[in-house]
């Protein structure tokens, strides 16, 4: 299982020590098979490098730009420079940046420059609340998918987390049945060459219990609950418990 903390805007140098703890619980039997990986603003990205060195805490970033060259791109970062400082993962398409203006054409191309500087993707997908509401979802993931990873060739590197937008802060949650037949439908999307898929939306450690009893599910993208060690830990261990 797969559990990528999602920092968003938030942290400073003093956020370093709250990772101790995490730390410390990444190196006992507790977390089992589990696989952590901390997705924290560019400003931290080396400075978690060189605090997990010495444990299996992987390390992202939450988005890049979609050109795999330098250039006169003032206020971006891209893939190589990413990898470059310690991330092996990204976060693209995420529904905070497709509501600023990210289209598929674009999540496109972020993919591929990041499979080519040999970082994981882990590749956004959900449907806003009215189109929940017209039935649509399963028509808006299959055009997502499309698009998002048109010609793209190494899918072996994709992670899908699906993030429905109308649940992320709000604490809704489907239903495990429902959910479990959206991850399925994903999956079958891949014919076979079936990607490891995340849940995100509103990820706490009240809702896991009822998360985690999804077998289709690797694993979580967790948004705000990640900024609290405890909190973080909480949802591994229940997990697992």
């Amino acid at each position: 299982m797969y559990f990528v903390a999602n920092w968003k805007m938030f942290g400073n140098l003093k956020s370093l020590n709250t990772l101790d703890k995490v730390i410390k619980f990444s190196k006992s039997k507790e977390i089992k098979k589990g696989r952590l990986i901390y997705c924290p603003p560019y400003t931290l990205i080396s400075s978690f490098y060189k605090k997990f060195k010495n444990c299996l805490i992987d390390l992202g970033a939450q988005n890049c730009h979609e050109s795999d060259a330098y250039g006169s791109y003032t206020g971006f970062i891209n893939s190589k420079m990413l990898k470059n400082i310690g991330a092996n993962y990204v976060i693209i398409g995420h529904s905070e940046n497709r509501k600023k203006g990210e289209n598929d054409k674009l999540i496109n191309l972020k993919i591929k420059s990041a499979i080519k500087a040999k970082l994981k993707v882990i590749f956004c997908i959900g449907e806003t609340l009215s189109e929940k509401n017209k039935g649509k979802t399963k028509l808006i993931l299959s055009k997502q998918i499309r698009l998002g990873l048109n010609k793209v060739q190494k899918k072996s590197n994709i992670f899908i987390a699906y993030e429905p937008i109308w649940s992320i802060g709000t604490g809704k949650i489907l239903k495990n049945r429902d959910l479990d037949q959206i991850i399925k439908f994903i999956k079958y999307k891949f014919k076979g060459k079936l990607p490891k898929i995340l849940y995100g939306g509103s990820v706490n450690t009240q809702n896991i219990n009822d998360l985690k009893k999804i077998s289709s599910l690797d694993g979580f993208l967790i948004g705000g609950a990640s900024q609290n060690a405890k909190k973080f830990i909480d949802i591994v261990k229940k997990t697992y418990s």
